[in-house]
C-alpha cells in the first residue's frame, strides 16, 4: 500500500493571512503549529490553534485558515509545518483509531526532526527519485503522530506526565542531565516528579537511566571496536571507574571479561 507525499513545507506569516478550502479538501492535511497562533474553521467548528497543536483533517473536510496580524513589524504571528498526502496506506492508517481534529502534542525535538527530514527529502526529490524514502518517512511521521496523541491524552493526566518523564529520561540517559531538568520539562517540582516516577514505574529515574546506559554499553561492547573508556563516556557514565563498578555489580564480571566472553572469531577485542 502506498503513502504519497504531495506537499510538505513550513509556512510563516508576519501579517494577516487567510486560506480556504470551503469546497472540501481532496487529500489529507496534517498541520503542526510551531509559533504564534491562528484560527481554523472546519465543518462548522472554530479551533483556536496555539503552538504545539496538531491539526488533522481528511478528504472532504472543509478547511479555512485565518492568521491575524502579529501586531509589529518583523514579528511572526504564525508558523507551522504542514503536509498534504494521500494513498491506500494513509487510508488504512486513518481508520485505525479516532483522532481529535486538534490535539495538543507539544513540540518534541525528535518529531520536529522527522518533519524536517521529510521536508528536506521532498525538496531533494523534486523529480520523484526519492519517492520510496519520502513514503517511508511519511509513514514514520503518521505513526509518530499517533504516539504523540496517545501519550498526551488528558484522560489520565498523571499517567501522561509520568510517561513524559520516562520519555525525557530515555532521550537524555546517554548524556549528562539533572533530575531538575526532567521535572522542569513536565512542569513539576523535583520532589513531586521523583515521587510520581517511582509510583508509576517502581524505580527511580536514576535507576532507569542506569538501565538504559548499561544496555547501550553492552551493545557497544558486543558490536563496536570502541575502547571501554569511550564506551563508558558515550553511554552516559561520568567516569570509567564508576562504569566499571556499576557494570560488575549488574553483570557479575568486569567490562573486560564481558567483552572477552562475548567475542567471536573475527571480532575486535580491547
Amino acid at each position: 500500500m502506498d503513502a504519497r507525499l504531495l506537499i510538505c513545507d513550513y509556512s510563516y506569516h508576519f501579517q494577516q493571512f487567510s486560506n480556504s478550502h470551503r469546497g472540501g479538501l481532496t487529500t489529507y492535511l496534517f498541520r503542526l503549529q510551531t509559533e504564534g497562533s491562528c484560527e481554523v474553521y472546519s465543518n462548522g467548528t472554530v479551533y483556536h490553534v496555539q503552538g504545539g497543536d496538531l491539526l488533522l483533517l481528511r478528504p472532504g473536510d472543509k478547511y479555512e485558515l485565518r492568521v491575524r496580524d502579529g501586531g509589529g513589524e518583523g514579528r511572526i504571528s504564525s508558523g507551522d509545518y504542514f503536509v498534504f498526502c494521500d494513498g491506500a496506506w494513509i487510508d488504512e492508517w486513518w481508520g485505525r483509531m479516532q483522532r481529535p481534529v486538534v490535539s495538543r502534542i507539544g513540540l518534541d525535538d525528535h518529531l520536529l526532526g522527522l518533519w524536517r527530514h521529510l521536508l528536506l527529502e521532498k525538496r531533494r526529490g523534486m523529480d520523484g527519485e526519492n519517492d520510496e524514502l519520502t513514503s517511508c518517512l511519511l509513514r514514520g511521521l503518521c505513526l509518530s503522530l499517533d504516539r504523540a496523541i496517545t501519550e498526551t491524552k488528558p484522560a489520565d493526566r498523571l499517567a501522561s506526565t509520568a510517561l513524559r518523564l520516562k520519555r525525557f529520561v530515555e532521550e537524555h540517559a546517554t548524556v549528562t542531565f539533572k533530575l531538575e531538568d526532567a521535572a522542569k520539562h513536565v512542569g513539576l517540582s523535583l520532589s513531586r516528579a521523583v515521587k510520581l516516577f517511582k509510583e508509576y514505574y517502581g524505580k527511580t529515574m536514576i535507576q532507569y537511566a542506569l538501565e538504559i546506559r548499561l544496555n547501550a554499553a553492552v551493545e557497544r561492547i558486543k558490536y563496536s571496536t570502541m575502547t571501554l573508556e569511550e564506551i563508558a563516556e558515550t553511554s552516559g557514565f561520568a567516569s570509567y571507574s564508576y562504569f566499571h563498578r556499576v557494570f560488575r555489580s549488574n553483570y557479575g564480571m568486569s567490562p573486560v571479561k564481558f567483552r572477552e566472553s562475548a567475542s567471536v572469531p573475527g571480532s575486535h577485542k580491547r
